[in-house]
């Protein structure tokens, strides 16, 4: 997905909770993690989340923080890569406080890493996680948000549930040509949140002139109304 498409899905998605928890969950990234390389971005042995590391530092570049540039820590890095894709799982043991540990997690993610990311966690390591409902991952980590979402909550009330369904926000996605909320969605608009303040409920007008920026390098402006 593109940022064009990103920024569209969150548009619609603007009136429920699920645009606001993917802020709030960028606010959690952004606050914890403290120095450049300490932003460790992992998946799973079968998906490597690159296009995500790419947004991140594409974001991180933009808004001046490069400790929001996450390193990509891989399972097994192929010998005479560049340096920076050749972090292996070893880097997670020197996690700790002021350091953030981000896991995407499209499918089950292996024991070792489970292993791993509690040790970080004692060590001080801030947890997160995007996930397809995986127990386990959610049980260690501080924040976590889960692809489809089985709850979705408005923060503050956890016991109203939104007054939009998810069959109703998918409905709409489809509508519009967006892409369905998938974890790839969720992470492109965790990505967008990085270098953002935190709006309250309800608002996001602020990104309406950015997302016409980015539709307009995609269909071109709209035509100038002739003047009769």
């Amino acid at each position: 997905m593109d940022t064009a498409r990103a920024l569209l899905v969150r548009e619609i998605l603007g009136s429920s909770p699920w645009a606001y928890r993917t802020r709030m969950f960028a606010k959690v990234l952004r606050t914890k993690t403290r120095h450049p390389g300490g932003l460790l971005l992992v998946g799973t042995p079968a998906e490597e989340p690159w296009h995500l590391a790419a947004h991140l530092s594409e974001e991180a570049k933009i808004v001046g923080a490069p400790e929001l540039s996450p390193v990509l820590v891989r399972y097994a890095p192929p010998r005479g890569a560049p340096d920076h894709l050749r972090v292996g799982m070893a880097r997670l043991a020197y996690a700790c406080k002021g350091e953030t540990v981000f896991v995407v997690a499209p499918d089950k993610i292996p024991e070792s890493l489970l292993d791993r990311l509690a040790d970080a966690r004692k060590k001080g390591a801030t947890l997160l996680s995007v996930d397809e409902g995986d127990k386990d991952l959610q049980s260690l980590t501080h924040e976590s948000l889960t692809v489809p979402p089985l709850d979705l909550l408005i923060p503050g009330e956890p016991d109203r549930r939104t007054v939009a369904p998810m069959s109703d926000l998918s409905a709409a996605l489809t509508r519009a040509g967006a892409p369905p909320l998938s974890i790839d969605a969720v992470t492109h608009l965790i990505a967008l949140a990085t270098g953002e303040k935190v709006p309250t409920i309800g608002s996001g007008n602020g990104s309406r002139d950015k997302l016409r920026r980015a539709l307009d390098k995609l269909s071109g402006p709209p035509a100038r109304q002739r003047r009769w």
